[in-house]
């Protein structure tokens, strides 16, 4: 059995990924993200925003700055007893 795909709307992936909707619309129009249409508005493939998104410096700075990038410390976990990481 295949995953299902991880579908956001336009909007989702501009505040996820700290960019502009327009910037995510021009991607849509030059065919660099994959979508469908649902009740006429963009599905966007997740993992296709995310590729894309890695390919320029620019966007891959965004990401970090003003999307979801900008939360990643604040997620690290300090207890050794809780973290998955291995210990060293």
């Amino acid at each position: 059995m295949s995953a299902s795909p991880i579908r956001i709307s336009v909007s989702e992936a501009s505040k996820l990924f700290g960019l502009s909707t327009k910037t995510i619309r021009q991607a849509i129009k030059a065919s660099l993200i994959s979508y469908v249409v649902v009740r006429g508005r963009y599905k966007l493939n997740f993992e296709s925003v995310l590729t894309w998104s890695q390919v320029s410096t620019r966007r891959r700075g965004n990401l970090d700055r003003t999307g979801l990038g900008q939360y990643v410390e604040k997620w690290r976990i300090s207890n050794r007893k809780y973290s998955p990481r291995p210990p060293e």
